[in-house]
């Protein structure tokens, strides 16, 4: 969840291989735009619609390898053993398409009669229309029908790609919570602890800035570093249920008290210094938070799981020696549970229901998915998948420390946020993102912020 370097809404990974996709920004695309249907579909590998063998179902994946090999792994074992009991075979078949413009041409097949029989997604905003438009298979039957295939996954993770209550994705990659990390050999040498409340961070903001030391590293010149702050802080004033307000589309829903009274913390914190006085024009990209907070110039970092591999990658003896992390403090006297965490649950296959093959598609799911095959590997590979009962399985991860500690906080957690840049309609993701930005800089105050989107 590979961020696009342009890209405010990234699928991140816990790797710093940029290229990725970038769903916030883009619009739904004419097929004139793409140079016809055809072509579309045949870059992804094929031909036009009707083309395709009735007997194959297609899964719809990127380009990368990581989670690629897993797959075509599990779809091998998957066409050796299935028997459909109709003296038919049907076999299942990767499609890789490229990071770039996996969207664009996920978004013009799903408005032909060629769509693919199970396709990668983020859940939340980006297949909501889809949803909309009953263009998706309603997994929530088949889940209730076999409560050992549901409960195989971490509750939170499994909730997290449902659209109105209903079940349209099955978890096939790790987790990416939202997690602050902090200089462990700085905080010791000072005698500070890492906030366990708000009042913590303020306290801590004032302390380091004191100390000539920048509390937060902050790449703002990319908005959904900065939304980091305002799920967070959201979540522990109010609780999940305000921004799952949001999310379905619930008349005044953005009006809530624990949104303004969020963006005002955030004022008092960038007012006190906690961000630095240049963290405007600090980019993502370039890896400018990371650098300030590996040489000590910055005391925490806000940032999701993978700036711990990135650490690794780049500045490993920081990583080993000084990187620790804690979940977000709580707010006092908020509503939200501090066990809670936001960040990426995880990516989905989906189903459509224009398939051929929807029984023996939904099987390979329920087969393969959170199969001790399939988790390990994702497991050799690094990633901490969704699958319940996993802590001693990690043990053998690479990591294994952290990967267990990643694990045991979202098993804990009552609720795991998809980022709002995910979940919403990428329109409104867009608008929103850029007036969070303008907020961080002083161009517009929380309570315009809370009027626009309101609005919006």
């Amino acid at each position: 969840m590979t961020p696009k370097k342009s890209s405010p809404f990234p699928f991140r990974t816990m790797g710093r291989t940029l290229g990725g996709v970038s769903l916030s920004r883009r619009g739904l695309l004419s097929i004139a735009g793409l140079a016809g249907v055809s072509a579309a579909a045949a870059a992804c590998g094929r031909g036009g619609p009707g083309d395709r063998n009735s007997n194959t179902i297609e899964v719809w994946t990127l380009q990368e390898q990581e989670q690629l090999e897993p797959l075509e792994n599990a779809i091998a074992r998957f066409n050796d053993s299935y028997d459909g009991g109709d003296g038919e075979d049907v076999t299942v078949e990767a499609v890789p398409v490229n990071q770039d413009n996996y969207s664009d041409q996920l978004q013009v097949a799903m408005g032909t009669n060629n769509r693919p029989d199970i396709f990668f997604n983020w859940g939340g905003g980006s297949i909501r229309r889809y949803v909309e438009q009953d263009l998706l298979v309603d997994l929530t039957p088949y889940l209730e029908e076999d409560t050992a295939w549901r409960d195989s996954w971490l509750p939170s993770v499994l909730n997290a790609g449902q659209i109105n209550g209903r079940y349209y994705g099955i978890p096939l990659r790790g987790m990416q919570p939202v997690l602050l990390f902090y200089n462990q050999t700085m905080f010791q040498e000072m005698g500070q602890q890492p906030p366990a409340t708000y009042d913590d961070l303020v306290n801590l903001v004032n302390f380091f800035t004191g100390q000539g030391i920048q509390p937060v590293a902050l790449a703002g010149l990319d908005a959904w570093t900065e939304l980091m702050w305002l799920e967070y802080l959201v979540d522990r004033i109010g609780g999940a249920e305000v921004f799952q307000a949001i999310a379905d589309g619930e008349e005044g829903a953005w009006g809530h008290p624990a949104i303004l009274q969020a963006l005002q913390s955030i004022r008092e914190l960038v007012d006190a210094g906690a961000f630095g006085t240049n963290f405007s024009s600090v980019a993502w990209t370039s890896g400018g938070a990371d650098t300030l907070f590996a040489s000590g110039e910055a005391a925490m970092h806000l940032m999701g799981t993978w700036e711990y591999t990135n650490q690794l990658n780049d500045n490993p003896d920081f990583a080993r020696n000084d990187l620790a992390y804690a979940n977000f403090p709580q707010v006092s006297g908020g509503a939200g549970d501090p066990a809670a965490v936001v960040g990426n649950p995880t990516n989905y296959f989906s189903v459509t229901r224009s398939s051929n093959n929807v029984e023996a598609a939904v099987e390979f799911l329920r087969q393969q998915m959170s199969s001790d095959e399939y988790v390990g590997e994702l497991i050799e590979a690094g990633d901490v998948p969704a699958v319940a009962d996993l802590t001693e399985r990690l043990q053998s991860a690479p990591n294994a420390e952290f990967a267990i500690a990643v694990y045991e906080m979202v098993q804990q957690a009552p609720t795991f946020t998809l980022s709002w840049d995910q979940a919403l309609e990428p329109d409104v993701a867009e608008l929103m993102l850029d007036c969070l930005q303008e907020v961080f800089n002083g161009d517009r105050t929380p309570e315009e912020f809370v009027e626009e989107l309101s609005n919006a």
